[in-house]
């Protein structure tokens, strides 16, 4: 399948990242590296996103460097052994993707970049994440620690520049080849929801994870790569948590089932999320489910460009607080009391990461993708409910760019 982006976006992208940066000193990307499974295998290669954002090619262990008007890309020598296994890199694929001409082996790439950095003060590279995230329970991608200690090792009294922010503002705005590629991934999203869970389907399952195989036949049938990120099928008392990526409860007539996911489609991804009646719905889980409707109708209403997303949560943790008192679930209203049932942000940025990049002390601005995604969690109740659409701020406001999906209990 031909790609949608061509040379010129990722050339674009890189211009842009300069002419935002201004300064003169050297900019070096690393892509992402392989990750052990066990053994001598690995998880599957997922690209650094804003090294693809840059050049668009999906191999590991490359270095883009970035000098004044000349560009190269620095690529790994592979033994014979490895070429058997991965493949040989193909570096004319590399130069028709990324518009990028000059290729150097690992030594003669890295003698090009010594050289240069002998003249320099300074170097403009992506700030170092800790090797664990103590707060996501994760560990981090090595590739760029692996960057800086080379980088180092070359001059050891060489600063180095953060270029996050600079990426982060750039990629926060979509431009129209990536909003093609969010809509399609979003299109693929609906349809292959709307197919797994029509009543007579719904009827013929047992347990999560037969919905989650159902989606993901969906998701590469109507040409995703896959998921964007770990799909959600969690029903009753597991929807209140929040990531429960395990998918193997069984399903009950009497609860309420929770689909958090996103098709991926040349790297960027969906995010939406409905709840559905596995049978008819009681009094008590409507309520809930019309609540969180509620809520999201009240921040479409706020989304808008100027807007502050900090301005934004507040404005909506209050009026969910509203809706908690009305369900009884809370006497007054406080921070707090409300996050006890309402955990997490309403909005995030959405593209290359699921969870992606921008800056959320600045306005919201033209182009921009976010998430819409309130949610009522009732564990003594077995009552998790949470509805999320992607939103694209336009001129008039917003639009819902996954509205073609319904968001009713049945």
């Amino acid at each position: 399948m031909k790609s949608r982006f061509t040379s010129e976006f990722f050339a674009g992208n890189r211009q842009r990242l300069r002419e935002l940066f201004t300064g003169t000193a050297p900019i070096v990307v690393a892509a992402n590296g392989l990750l052990q499974r066990g053994g001598d295998s690995s998880y599957g290669f997922t690209q650094d996103a804003n090294f693809w954002y840059l050049t668009g090619i999906d191999e590991p262990d490359l270095v883009l460097v970035m000098d004044r008007d000349k560009e190269y890309l620095i690529v790994p020598e592979r033994s014979t052994s490895r070429q058997a296994f991965d493949g040989v890199l193909d570096e004319d694929k590399m130069r028709h993707v990324s518009g990028i001409q000059i290729i150097y082996s690992d030594k003669s790439g890295w003698e090009q970049l010594a050289n240069r950095l002998k003249k320099v003060k300074h170097a403009a590279t992506l700030a170092t994440p800790p090797a664990y995230i103590e707060h996501y329970g994760l560990y981090t991608n090595p590739a760029r620690a692996n960057l800086v200690t080379r980088l180092k090792a070359e001059k050891n009294e060489l600063e180095l520049l953060d270029l996050s922010p600079h990426l982060n503002r750039l990629r926060m705005i979509k431009q129209p080849v990536e909003l093609e590629a969010i809509q399609a991934a979003i299109n693929i999203t609906a349809a292959s929801v709307k197919e797994a869970t029509r009543p007579a389907k719904l009827r013929s399952y047992g347990h999560e994870y037969q919905i989650e195989a159902e989606l993901s036949r969906g998701f590469r049938r109507r040409g995703a790569s896959g998921h964007g990120f770990e799909p959600i099928v969690a029903s009753g008392a597991r929807a209140c948590t929040l990531h429960n990526v395990a998918n193997s409860g069984t399903l009950q007539a009497d609860e309420l089932m929770l689909l958090d996911v996103g098709a991926e489609v040349e790297h960027y991804s969906a995010d939406i999320t409905r709840t559905i009646a596995l049978g008819t719905p009681t009094r008590r889980q409507q309520a809930v489910h019309s609540a969180v409707l509620d809520v999201q109708a009240y921040a479409f209403s706020l989304l808008r460009s100027g807007v502050l997303l900090k301005e934004y949560e507040q404005q909506i943790e209050h009026y969910m607080g509203e809706k908690l008192r009305e369900l009884g679930l809370l006497k007054t209203i406080s921070h707090e009391n409300t996050r006890a049932f309402y955990p997490h942000a309403t909005s995030h940025f959405l593209g290359l990461n699921v969870h992606d990049v921008g800056d959320y002390e600045r306005p919201l601005e033209l182009g921009t993708v976010l998430t819409v995604e309130p949610g009522i969690y009732i564990p003594s109740e077995g009552i998790g409910v949470r509805i999320e659409d992607d939103v694209l701020i336009t001129p008039k406001g917003i639009k819902i760019l996954s509205d073609k999906l319904p968001r009713s209990l049945k």
